[in-house]
């Protein structure tokens, strides 16, 4: 193991990064490894062989007979299609994989128990991960019981001492874990591997035998810069851990040995210095406590008298604890050979241990719930620092102003997936201070409270993530000598809302409302330590706009030139789980509107700096060769009761009425559909559509209903001048019209709708570009930043005195000064020198009197 890739495997390499969709696939090679009883391996090879969705001159099946000597190896070699590897002693699971590895000719190595059974898309699913993204490494499978009930396998953990585990083990499967996310490790019941990168990495370390192998290989390819992937549509069941049969001991104890070994093993060998050297020492003897605890015994049994004199007779240790100290005891004896392979490790990562504590999930988790382990565990965290060292997890507050309910929009749905990504890492609570909170079930608390009870909230908080409103109603966190770290979310730039809103109104009412929004905002950019806006576009407004107040200083620019340390783009996102249909709300479900029907939808409130009226006016003329399409606006009355209806929404109705389009063509929703349920109006639509004027609001608007048309497939129709229309132009996921030009959008609406080729084609492109719009991956932004709150710099005590403009020599201050005598005599003549000078004197008289110092 450890060579280099061989050209074969470049030439396949090469032939992945086609995709999983390409006319030929990658060579697969499943690696099973037997121990003894042929049974359950028989017929996971057969179902492998037989039952895999994998094309079979793609796909070779290796088993390794891991010394099994019963028998086995002919059962196995009477199964058509498989490789069969005998080895000559039991090697373990890490070097019965191995074995197989090398007998293995494909690109992407898969191992699976010999006591698992693949669904038909297990392989398939994981392939199109790597093709598709070529930082990942390793993709974990989904890993359910055999009865698929419940969960084997869909997260990994690691605590601070070493120890790996599956999070989720044993819960019912209830749908929570269906998106994919980045795992610090895969499953070895499970997994899949660019062969390449195995080889390179040496694959599974030998010396485990068999217990975290899994975890160091996972933990090693992260540190590299790889990413592993759980993809739970790659999807497996496990059976009973029959492979657990080649260390049985009537008491475990041969397992708590392997596994107290490899977890100090695995931590010795993936730890940076630092952190290894608090929690080595600290995992050594958590071992020995560990190891005690489980046998039930202590220093009161070898009876230690105030004399010093001890009793006779043996003390009787169980095999369970003797199992923790003898790991300790080998431990020490792999350390020469562990050494090495540290150095190694060591030498080739590229990422922190603090990059990597999120994948760890719950570090600081003690694990066992044995009392005298448990005082042990905290009196060693507090003794050798291990929370800073693993990130202690954050107290975060999120404040909305919107209502937190079943039927919920825009500003509310950001901060709730904000709430519900940070919870994966910290404690968090979401706060609103609207009349009306009836929440759905969450893991974090959800919470309403009104102004004068924020204080306590926000003094439980480490950081504070607030949007519109709401840096108003806590005055003490907008005192400039305020500790709290503050995040402000300006994705919304609703003083540009409020110019195209408030056009109806008087102007001296429009005047005052303006200033004070802008105040508003004004505030929250004086005050924040990061701010968060929805996309680049936004992020250029926003930085003209700091600038100006003068946050952008020449030390934050010096310290970091992108300015992404205090201002990072982080757009509206959608779900990573694909959206489900349980019902046909539109189709069948309206009247007027029939299954065959071809639904336009209008997913989002109508508010003024739309223009629905030209769309109406599209359908009216496109209904004329078309008589079966539908255009159906999703909710006309905003969830929110403090938002009142704008006068547009009358202008449509109207509209539609005197065209005679309601009901036949054009439908008004008036219910805002539940946040839970949009996902079936969604997918009984055809095409997706979006029209605004040209303004200012809509070069900086980042329309967020665009996003539940990528996350359900849907074509798009947009007029031109935001950002996603950008998007949708440069990707072909739909067509992007002229604003006001009805003719061009009754046209593009009967491409999207009926020119099928056209229309699969920008479903497929679709497929690909919402990946990157899940919620996990667009707030990695403020994900990281929660990970090491800090203040912005120009907060910290005492930033002014950082900048200092170094002395002038007097032959530059000569030339400076004759220069500027040359500006004034010709801008103003003597009277502006005269004006000039002066100013000087007195500047220079200010600041010897307050301890500065001049340039004159």
């Amino acid at each position: 193991m450890g060579h280099a890739m061989r050209n074969g495997d470049q030439r396949e390499e090469a032939g992945l990064a086609q995709g999983a969709g390409a006319a030929t696939l990658p060579v697969l090679s499943v690696v099973v490894v037997n121990y003894r009883g042929a049974d359950d391996t028989v017929a996971c090879l057969r179902a492998l062989r037989t039952e895999l969705d994998y094309p079979g001159d793609r796909l070779q099946v290796v088993c390794v007979d891991n010394a099994s000597g019963d028998g086995s190896t002919e059962r196995i070699r009477a199964v058509e299609g498989v490789d069969l590897v005998e080895a000559p002693a039991n090697l373990g699971f890490a070097g019965g994989c191995n074995l197989g590895a090398e007998h293995a000719t494909g690109t992407v190595l898969a191992f699976l128990n010999n006591d698992a059974r693949p669904d038909p898309g297990w392989a398939r699913a994981a392939v199109r991960v790597l093709a598709e993204q070529p930082d990942v490494a390793a993709v974990a499978s989904k890993v359910l019981d055999w009865s698929g009930e419940r969960v084997d396998f869909v997260d990994g953990g690691l605590t601070w001492f070493g120890m790996g585990y599956k999070r989720h083990a044993g819960q019912p499967d209830d749908g929570s874990h269906d998106a994919p996310r980045d795992v610090l490790f895969a499953t070895g019941s499970a997994m899949f591997v660019r062969a390449g990168v195995y080889r390179e990495l040496g694959g599974f370390d030998e010396r485990f035998f068999m217990f975290y192998e899994d975890v160091d290989l996972g933990w090693r390819l992260n540190l590299r810069g790889w990413r592993v992937r759980y993809e739970p549509t790659s999807l497996a069941y496990h059976k009973h851990h029959a492979s657990v049969s080649q260390v049985d001991t009537p008491d475990n104890s041969r397992e708590l040995y392997l596994l107290e070994r490899n977890a100090l093993a695995a931590l010795y060998k993936n730890l940076s210095d630092a952190t290894l050297a608090k929690a080595l020492p600290a995992a050594l003897a958590l071992a020995v406590r560990r190891a005690t605890a489980r046998g039930e015994i202590d220093a009161t049994q070898l009876e230690i008298t105030r004399r010093g004199e001890t009793g006779g007779g043996d003390v009787s240790i169980p095999r369970t604890a003797l199992a923790g100290m003898l790991a300790i005891d080998q431990f020490v004896e792999l350390l020469p050979s562990l050494a090495a392979s540290r150095k190694v490790e060591q030498a080739k990562r590229v990422r922190s241990d603090a990059d990597l504590v999120p994948l760890m999930r719950k570090a600081m988790e003690p694990a066992y719930p044995l009392p005298r382990y448990l005082a042990a565990h905290d009196i060693l965290v507090e003794a050798f620092g291990l929370e800073e060292a693993f990130g202690a997890r954050r107290k975060i507050l999120v404040i909305t102003g919107d209502a937190i309910s079943e039927r919920m929009a825009g500003p509310a749905i950001r901060a709730w997936n904000m709430a519900e990504v940070l919870s994966a890492e910290h404690e968090v609570r979401l706060v609103t201070v609207n009349p009306l909170c009836a929440p759905p079930d969450t893991a974090f608390p959800v919470l309403r409270a009104r102004r004068r009870d924020l204080d306590p909230h926000v003094d439980w908080a480490d950081v504070v993530i607030l949007q519109g409103h709401a840096l108003e109603l806590v005055p003490s966190v907008q005192k400039k000598d305020s500790t709290k770290i503050v995040v402000c979310d300006v994705y919304d730039p609703m003083h540009l809302e409020l110019l195209e809103q408030g056009k109806d109104d008087v102007a001296e009412q429009r005047e005052l409302d303006l200033v004070g929004v802008t105040k508003v905002l004004n505030t929250q950019l004086e005050r924040g330590d990061f701010f968060v806006c929805a996309s680049e576009r936004q992020r250029h407004f926003w930085l003209g706009h700091l600038l100006a107040l003068g946050r952008l200083t020449p030390a934050l620019y010096d310290t970091d030139p992108t300015l992404r340390s205090l201002l990072a783009v982080v757009p509206f996102g959608l779900p990573g789980k694909p959206p489900q249909q349980s019902r046909s709300p539109i189709k069948g479900g309206i009247a007027g509107i029939g299954e065959r029907d071809k639904v336009v939808l209008w997913a989002g409130g109508v508010y003024s700096w739309f223009d629905p009226l030209t769309l109406v006016t599209a359908i009216g003329t496109l209904a004329r060769r078309r008589p079966d399409v539908r255009l159906v606006f999703l909710g006309m009355r905003h969830p929110n009761p403090e938002v009142p209806e704008m006068d547009i929404g009358g202008q449509v109705r109207a509209l539609s009425g005197r065209l005679d389009l309601t009901g036949r063509h054009v439908f008004f929703n008036e219910t805002w559909v539940p946040y839970e349920q949009r996902q079936d109006w969604l997918l009984d639509a055809d095409c997706g559509v979006t029209t605004h004027y040209e303004h200012v609001e809509t070069t900086f608007a980042f329309r967020t209903r665009v996003l539940d048309y990528l996350w359900a497939g849907l074509p798009i129709v947009t007029t031109d001048g935001d950002s996603f229309a950008e998007l949708v132009r440069a990707e072909g996921l739909g067509v992007v019209v002229p604003a006001e030009d009805g003719d061009a959008l009754a046209a593009a609406l009967e491409r999207v709708l009926y020119d099928e080729e056209f229309a699969q084609g920008c479903r497929e492109r679709i497929a690909v570009a919402r990946e990157r719009f899940t919620w996990e991956n667009v707030l990695a932004p403020l994900t990281a930043f929660c990970r090491a709150p800090r203040p912005a710099a120009d907060r910290l005590a005492g930033a002014e005195t950082l900048v200092r403009k170094p002395a002038l020599s007097p032959a530059a201050t000569l030339r400076r000064d004759l220069g500027l005598v040359k500006e004034y005599l010709d801008s103003g003549g003597a009277g502006e020198l005269a004006r000039r000078a002066a100013g000087r004197v007195a500047r220079v008289a200010r600041e010897r009197l307050s301890g500065g110092r001049g340039d004159a």
